[in-house]
């Protein structure tokens, strides 16, 4: 899973608003990403087709938590 790999093995981007275009699921909750919301997309360098699309919240408490809901 990308979020137990080392920082320098992983591209982060922010996505703002008006860049999300479409909807995605967060690995770190399973809730929606609603199309317009800001968000993460964290790639794994070495398998940039793993990335993954995570509410900033849910990528800054992924060590603290487990995934799905609240």
């Amino acid at each position: 899973m990308d979020e137990d790999l080392a920082p320098e093995e992983l591209e982060i981007r922010t996505v703002q608003p008006y860049q999300a275009r479409k909807a995605y699921l967060c690995p770190g909750c399973n809730q929606d990403i609603a199309e317009g919301m800001g968000h993460l997309v964290v790639v794994p360098r070495a398998a940039p087709e793993l990335r993954r699309h995570w509410h900033h919240p849910c990528w800054s408490h992924r060590r603290r938590r487990r995934p799905g809901p609240g």
